[in-house]
């Protein structure tokens, strides 16, 4: 059996995804939970193979670093998640995070139940449209000040300070490992491979003041 937890803000898509997993005799729904604090504190006990999170109607740039970091402290887990319009996140991040699945909001119940057992197989699954935005994105330039997060630039001008990567998750209280996940966002829009690049990107930028 596949262990299943649903991760959705309203009760009632809670109930729904719930019920469309369990059409499968394949899986089973070993727990739920309202939101990703929920999860984190409930997820080490429960022991999902998969984790389903509907992020329709209430995504938040940050969850993808929340994600990020209930797998740090937990262990890695398949996370698929659902989102109302693919062009409306960043899907590189999303998978730099560990997300192992995104499908839209309008994805059918068979398209659900197929892609959390080619998750719980060690597979990633995109939906057709997310493919071709990964393509189109690609050719597109876009304005690195305005793809960086907030949290990003707090990093980019730490690096600009000279902190190591152990510094900059002191300063921020969070771990070396999500330090490296923005690092490895920033290098990824500012099209840079090191650090000394990103620092003279951002000097250049306006984004780092010496």
């Amino acid at each position: 059996m596949i262990r299943v937890m649903v991760v959705a803000t309203s009760p009632v898509v809670r109930a729904g995804l719930s019920t469309v997993v369990t059409t499968n005799p394949r899986l089973t729904v070993v727990g739920s939970a309202s939101d990703l604090d929920v999860l984190a504190k409930e997820v080490g006990q429960l022991q999902p193979d998969v984790v389903l999170v509907d992020l329709s109607g209430n995504f938040q740039q940050a969850v993808w670093e929340k994600l990020l970091v209930i797998q740090e402290q937990q262990y890695p887990l398949g996370i698929i998640v659902i989102v109302e319009e693919l062009d409306s996140i960043d899907l590189e991040t999303a998978l730099r995070s560990g997300i192992r699945g995104i499908l839209p909001s309008t994805s059918t119940e068979s398209e659900i139940v197929a892609a959390v057992e080619a998750i719980a197989f060690g597979l990633l699954v995109l939906h057709p449209d997310a493919v071709e935005l990964l393509s189109i994105r690609e050719k597109v330039v876009t304005n690195p000040v305005q793809s960086l997060t907030p949290r990003e630039i707090e990093v980019l001008g730490m690096l600009g300070s000279g902190l190591g990567n152990k510094a900059i998750a002191k300063h921020l209280h969070i771990s070396e490992h999500t330090v490296k996940f923005h690092l490895s966002s920033i290098f990824q829009k500012l099209s840079v491979s090191s650090r000394t690049e990103a620092v003279a990107v951002g000097v250049r930028l306006g984004l780092i003041m010496l």
